[in-house]
């Protein structure tokens, strides 16, 4: 592909036709390549091969006015189609090489983008075999800490006060991981988090303080890499992990030791598209998981009933990490 922007996320190097709004091109990449995007254009085999019919192996829970699932994920031959209920379209080869989207004329690239950065790339690194939780990760000086737990426990909000307080955001939404001689170290995502309006108000004086991240969309944009809101481009080892449970009254925040069995059960529930993985690719993540869980801290944090007491809970995570890195020597 004759193409000139080129980006790193997740670990892999990754070239595109069309620059992606809002992201800086990565002008150290190589001629290595680990994905290809092919912005607004269809696969071939759509509008050449027509023989065979598509198999659906995914139907989101999530479904619009309609009752229709807000995405499906087919597949027919080589290969995989996510169709999104308003009418754009990724395709993805069995290699996980090449990536084409399209969309219709009521929708745009930034609402593109949102899908690629999050859904399809999330799919694309767990099929490549790449294990990847549903979190958030921070640098702690030089070991990320990274935070999970069920949809709205308040992950990327806990992400951005750490942001606010200099820590740098190494990733938001899918945290990956990488495995190198018993130890596991946090891939940089993307440089940005995504807020919900009613964090943005708790966070910031205004909600107008921060763009949105797709024209027609409720969430808000919290860009990273300035000197106001950090972002980490190194890997980073895994120092710990934080599991956000639900907000309680005073004594809380406050942090509780997990056995490595309940942290084990946390991460499997909190891994990123772990609905659509076959047999063998959950066997390798659990055994990923079972190791990751034995060298690797694992905490429960609960969070205040009131919301706006963030910087405690900010406080508490911090005053538990350095307890754990007097204990290890640094090594954590």
């Amino acid at each position: 592909m004759n193409s000139s922007f080129q980006y790193s996320f997740f670990g892999q190097h990754i070239r595109s036709n069309l620059p992606l709004p809002g992201l800086s091109l990565n002008y150290s990449c190589t001629d290595h390549c680990d994905i290809d995007l092919h912005i607004g254009i269809p696969q071939q085999s759509k509008r050449e091969n027509s023989s065979g019919s598509e198999k659906l192996t995914y139907a989101s829970a999530e479904t619009n006015v309609a009752g229709e699932p807000v995405l499906r994920i087919l597949t027919r031959g080589e290969f995989i189609r996510l169709a999104y209920e308003d009418g754009t379209e990724f395709w993805l080869d069995r290699k996980q090489q090449n990536v084409w989207a399209t969309w219709p004329d009521t929708s745009s690239l930034e609402n593109t983008t949102s899908y690629l950065l999050g859904p399809v790339l999330g799919l694309v690194l767990r099929l490549r075999g790449v294990t990847c939780l549903h979190a958030s990760a921070v640098a702690f000086e030089d070991r990320s800490v990274v935070f999970v737990g069920a949809p709205g426990t308040g992950k990327s909000t806990t992400a951005a006060a750490f942001a606010l307080e200099g820590c740098g955001i190494l990733s938001d939404d899918i945290v990956a991981l990488a495995e190198n001689e018993d130890a596991f170290q946090v891939m940089p995502g993307y440089p940005y988090l995504c807020l919900w309006p009613e964090s943005v108000t708790m966070l910031f004086d205004s909600l107008q303080e921060l763009p949105r991240i797709t024209p027609d969309g409720e969430k808000r944009r919290l860009d990273l890499g300035n000197q106001r809101t950090p972002f980490e481009r190194r890997p980073l080892g895994l120092g710990a992990i934080y599991v956000l449970g639900e907000r309680r009254a005073d004594p809380a925040p406050h942090v509780e030791i997990l056995r490595a069995k309940t942290g084990l059960l946390s991460l499997v529930a909190d891994t990123y598209a772990n609905k659509i993985l076959d047999r063998d690719l959950r066997a390798r993540e659990f055994d990923v998981l079972s190791r990751l869980v034995e060298t690797v801290p694992i905490r429960r944090v609960y969070p205040h009933t009131d919301a706006s007491r963030l910087g405690d809970l900010c406080r508490v995570v911090r005053e538990d990490f350095a307890k754990l890195r007097e204990r290890t020597g640094g090594r954590r």
